[in-house]
């Protein structure tokens, strides 16, 4: 996206979407009741874009950058672990702040903390590698402030109508910044040699942070209601029959894919290539099939499919795994990268929908939402320590061409066990 960010957001808003009426719903205001986005959801999508935009012109090589300084799979793994595991304590303290005060400072503090983030890298350089777990730890407190608030701001302002094509429009906008930032930055690195290109697209994702951070100053204040509830997830886990426990499953099931492949695959294929300019081709490759796959299932997914849509999907991106089988060659990953983002969306967009769809089924659940939104990402670390831990146990033993195709298959295999515990919820909207 680059340069064009903001005209093509002001573009997408001019065709395709118009301000909704209000609607007041178990003494909650959402922001509409038409299954079209108002001003405050493109708003939304801007700053999470530039969000997006800022990670992937450097988050894509993170790793890469980490990986050439120290040589070790370990220095990879606990840097992510530690990221995980901040992410989500800072979700479960947050959240309060973000119940009881002003979610949108929580929402800004995310966004500046990602930029200091990349200071440290900056200014680190090569030594980034010695202070691994440390720059996890600050990253995943970025994170953590960030989501925690967006999530629940986008609970707020979407509703059961909008949702699909909110998280169309969010997995498309972020697959065209996947198209062009690491595209970018692929040429950029290669073209000045080395650590002069790390040094510029981190500064690039700072400036980005910055713009994120001023815009959001447009997005209308928030504030927090009730008391938080710091036992919320062990006592809804803690009731028979509850359906939470059914969704902290699939949740969990779902973080346990991410837990791997969020790092992975980037990883791989520059270990295959040794090349940052072909790992910038294949995520302009892979995010621009993305990009129409999810536009497409954000247009045309009805509530009645998304049971069949996310078995597809689940099973889908197990299969085009196979291909690494043959061989860890550029190719292959190619093969298996355009697969997953074509039957990505199809897995995605209804467990997204579903789970905020859950969370506002009713006065009391929306009224705990921040609480829902902690519940959430607590499944989803916990998915991704265990998907974590098993690179943890496998690479540093096995580190073949075989035993990382074993290991993405068998953690990619996981959602599946998600589409069986998400049943009884996509059943009763057939």
């Amino acid at each position: 996206m680059g340069g064009h960010g903001l005209p093509y957001f002001w573009v997408c808003y001019k065709t395709c979407f118009y301000a909704p009426s209000r609607s007041l719903i178990g003494g909650i205001v959402l922001e509409q009741k038409s299954d079209k986005l108002d001003k405050q959801s493109i708003l939304l999508l801007i700053v999470q874009a530039l969000f997006g935009v800022a990670n992937a012109l450097s988050g894509t090589f993170l790793p890469v950058y980490l990986w050439k300084a120290s040589g070790s799979y370990m220095v990879i793994g606990w840097f992510t672990l530690s990221q995980y595991l901040l992410s989500g304590l800072t979700f479960w303290i947050a959240g309060k702040w973000v119940k009881e005060r002003n979610k949108m400072n929580a929402l800004r503090i995310g966004i500046g903390l990602s930029g200091v983030f990349y200071c440290f890298v900056l200014a680190l350089g090569e030594n980034a590698q010695s202070f691994a777990v440390p720059l996890g730890i600050l990253n995943g407190i970025a994170g953590g402030f960030f989501w925690i608030a967006f999530n629940v701001v986008y609970f707020e302002i979407t509703e059961p109508e909008t949702r699909d094509k909110y998280n169309g429009w969010a997995g498309l906008l972020g697959s065209a910044a996947g198209i062009f930032a690491p595209w970018i930055s692929g040429i950029l690195i290669t073209t000045l040699k080395g650590q002069h290109g790390y040094r510029l697209i981190f500064t690039l994702s700072l400036i980005i942070f910055g713009i994120s951070v001023i815009l959001s100053f447009w997005l209308k204040k928030r504030k927090g209601h009730g008391h938080y509830n710091w036992s919320h997830t062990i006592s809804q886990l803690r009731k028979k029959h509850d359906p939470w426990r059914r969704m902290f499953g699939a949740i969990v099931a779902q973080g346990v894919r991410e837990g791997v492949f969020m790092f992975l695959v980037g990883l791989t294929v520059y270990i295959a290539t040794r090349d940052e300019n072909k790992l910038g081709m294949f995520s302009l490759i892979t995010s621009l099939v993305a990009l129409i796959s999810f536009w497409a299932a954000g247009k045309w997914m009805k509530k009645s499919f998304r049971g069949p849509a996310m078995l597809i999907g689940t099973v889908m991106i197990a299969i085009v795994i196979l291909p690494l089988f043959w061989g860890i060659h550029y190719s292959t990953l190619v093969m298996f990268g355009i697969g997953t983002s074509l039957f990505l969306p199809l897995y995605i967009i209804p467990m997204t929908s579903r789970v905020f769809d859950l969370i506002g089924q009713s006065k009391e659940s929306a009224e705990k939402r921040e609480e829902f939104v902690v519940m959430r990402e607590l499944a989803l670390t916990t998915g991704r320590t265990i998907g974590l831990a098993s690179y943890l146990i496998v690479l540093p033993r096995h580190d073949s061409a075989l035993a990382i195709t074993w290991l993405m298959l068998v953690v990619g295999a996981v959602p599946i066990t998600g589409w069986w515990l998400m049943r009884p919820f996509l059943a009763k909207q057939a």
